[in-house]
This record gives C-alpha cells, sequence and structure tokens, in this order.
C-alpha cells in the first residue's frame, strides 16, 4: 500500500471516530448524524428515502428505520410531493440542523481551509478519486447539481437538462442523485 492510500484509510477512520462521537453526544447512531449532514447538502431531486439508500449503500428498510428514528425526535419532516403521488421529500427541522453545528463536517470544512493547497486543485483530484471508486464500486456517483452534465445555465436562471425543470440558484448549490460527470469534448 503506498503513502496516499494509507493517509486515505487513516483520514477514514478518523472521520469515522469523529461522526460517532457526534452521534453518542446527540443520542444518535452514526448513520443518523450522516444523513442528518446528507440532507442538509441534498437538492429537491435528492432529499428522497430512495436516494438515502443509494447514497449511503444501504437497505430502504434500515432508511425506514433510521428516518423513523430522526422523525421521531424531530429532527427530520416528511413532505408530500405535489406532483408525485406517493413520493416523500425529506427536511431537516431547526433541531436537525442544530445536531450539525459544529459537527464532524465542518471540523473538516475548517481543516480543508487550512491546507496550504489550491481548493480547486484539491477538489478537482479527490473528485477525481470519489469518481473512480464509484465506478469500480458500481455506485451512483452523486454531485453537485452546477458540476453537472445536466446543467443548463440560461439567461433567466438555471434548468436541469434531464428533467426539463427550473433550478432555483440554491439547488444548484447541493448535491443530486441524477448528477452525471460533464462530457469533455474528444480531440
Amino acid at each position: 500500500m503506498n503513502a496516499a492510500a494509507l493517509l486515505l484509510e487513516r483520514l477514514g477512520a478518523l472521520l469515522h471516530q469523529s461522526v460517532r462521537d457526534d452521534a453518542a453526544r446527540h443520542g444518535l447512531l452514526p448513520i443518523h448524524v450522516q444523513v442528518l449532514a446528507y440532507l442538509a447538502q441534498a437538492n429537491r431531486y435528492s432529499n428522497l428515502p430512495i436516494a438515502i439508500a443509494e447514497y449511503f449503500g444501504i437497505t430502504r428498510g434500515t432508511v425506514s428505520q433510521t428516518l423513523a428514528v430522526l422523525e421521531r425526535k424531530g429532527l427530520v419532516t416528511k413532505q408530500a410531493d405535489a406532483r408525485h403521488g406517493r413520493r416523500v421529500h425529506l427536511t431537516l427541522t431547526p433541531a436537525g440542523e442544530a445536531v450539525l453545528q459544529g459537527s464532524w463536517s465542518h471540523r473538516i470544512d475548517a481543516a480543508l481551509g487550512e491546507l496550504p493547497l489550491e481548493p480547486q486543485a484539491l477538489d478537482a483530484a479527490l473528485r477525481a478519486l470519489l469518481a473512480s471508486l464509484q465506478r469500480l464500486n458500481g455506485q451512483r456517483a452523486f454531485g453537485v447539481c452546477r458540476q453537472c452534465a445536466h446543467f443548463l445555465a440560461e439567461a433567466d436562471g438555471a434548468r436541469c437538462g434531464l428533467t426539463g425543470e427550473r433550478l432555483e440558484q440554491e439547488q444548484t448549490l447541493r448535491i443530486c442523485r441524477e448528477w452525471d460527470a460533464p462530457r469533455t469534448p474528444s480531440a
């Protein structure tokens, strides 16, 4: 194993420990805190129970149990989708947002901000590594809406090229389950 792989393994272990510590502090399991962090970043195509299952590679039953706990503790709410029958969208409550204050994800952001690296170069390298590992594991990519092949910037805003729907500015900064890597023109 090369040095970079060892460093990534160690970073992964530290992240897992941070998630466990945050969860324990709030009387939750690690997956509960991870789902809250996911929902804080998910757009309207991704704040669905099925998207959570795909993102974390867990069963629908596990998602259902997790959401039941989070709902019972007042950390998330379910809202019916007006256009799609039985589909429900999940939203963090103020209590759910409070769980994330000062959490592992904020500590990672702070640590990354202290690195003497060009943020765009680090993002690109990590994104490439993530995409490669997701391909190897046969998982959906998920990514930030405005960095997607389907993202269409228009004079009066933005639109999803896949669904044809208008996108609010705030939604374009969130992760999406329909994300696809932008195509590079062939030479």
